[in-house]
């Protein structure tokens, strides 16, 4: 059955992965908001799609859908706002009678998830949100093989290097994506997928700390409950391994687990298709699913700098 979909945030930059899912499965964009008006990808998508740049008349648009009736009612929201806007964007999915589809992070502070499980309650409606990097394929196969290997070496501890680098100008910092306010900071704009995929694949944090924080990098160590963990993070395309660069690739997405490497530098074009679908056939991950990471790097902004030591990520310690 075709669902109608509204959208906020379309002048955004992963917003047209999010166009591109609903049309794909088959399904309807009927409204879209956002105060910039430089939205020429929805003629690729939904030429017909009603467009504001007042959040206030499109929430007036969508009460009107609510009123009248199932089939003009909106099912789904998509939200891909700025990461401080995601909350308030949720609430207004559900006071609106439709299910959120919110992009990462879904909130920025941890207990504001706890006021949104509140309205979930209360309204009778969904707040989903994406964390693609669990269907990865190269990932799913991950778990699948450390589910078997936690099965016969329950103590066995797997010692993890991750390295996400991917270059940025500097746009990103005179954007709200350089407001720490706004985004997050860097762990939490650029690493909270790679955070919750840690923690899906090796458990619960234990402990953490900080070696590295500056406006272009951040890195330091985590104990989770079967890894070992040394990551960085990086927009300075100074730390882009030379293989990537002669390639042309501006990112580089590893995971070196033992002997093992994996590089998640590609498979990534196809993975919002793949979180609709999971949603609209009755799956999806929600609050409590996004809730670890989210602390995790609340607690990795706030924590205090530790000095830098031999423990640190091996690029730490470039130049």
């Amino acid at each position: 059955m075709k669902k109608n979909f509204a959208m906020l945030g379309a002048s955004g930059f992963v917003a047209p992965r999010h166009m591109k899912a609903i049309n794909s499965l088959g399904h309807t964009l009927k409204a879209a908001c956002d105060p910039y008006d430089g939205v020429g990808i929805l003629d690729r998508y939904f030429p017909d799609c009603r467009f504001f740049t007042e959040v206030e008349r499109f929430d007036r648009y969508l009460e009107r859908c609510r009123r009248q009736g199932q089939s003009e009612q909106i099912d789904y929201l998509s939200i891909c706002s700025p990461n401080y806007l995601h909350d308030a964007h949720c609430r207004l999915a559900i006071r609106s009678g439709a299910a959120a589809i919110c992009e990462k992070p879904l909130v920025i502070s941890p207990w504001n998830l706890d006021q949104l499980s509140a309205l979930e309650e209360e309204h009778q409606q969904k707040v989903y949100t994406v964390l693609q990097l669990r269907l990865h394929d190269s990932v799913k196969a991950l778990k699948e093989k450390l589910l078997i290997q936690q099965a016969q070496q329950p103590k066995q501890r797997t010692q993890i290097e991750l390295t996400y680098i991917t270059r940025r100008g500097q746009w990103y910092h005179q954007s709200w994506k350089g407001n720490p306010n706004k985004s997050g900071t860097l762990a939490m704009n650029i690493g909270i997928h790679f955070f919750d995929m840690l923690l899906w694949l090796f458990g619960e944090v234990k402990s953490q700390r900080v070696h590295l924080r500056e406006d272009n990098k951040v890195g330091g160590v985590l104990t989770l409950a079967n890894a070992d963990v040394r990551w960085l993070l990086s927009i300075d395309a100074n730390d882009l391994p030379a293989e990537s660069v002669a390639q042309g690739n501006h990112a580089y997405r590893a995971l070196k687990m033992g002997d093992d490497f994996f590089d998640f530098s590609t498979g990534f074009d196809d993975l919002h298709t793949k979180v609709y679908k999971d949603i609209l056939a009755g799956g999806g991950y929600g609050i409590e699913d996004a809730r670890p990471a989210i602390e995790l790097v609340h607690q990795i902004r706030h924590h205090e700098l530790n000095a830098i030591d031999e423990e640190a990520h091996p690029l730490i310690f470039q130049g």
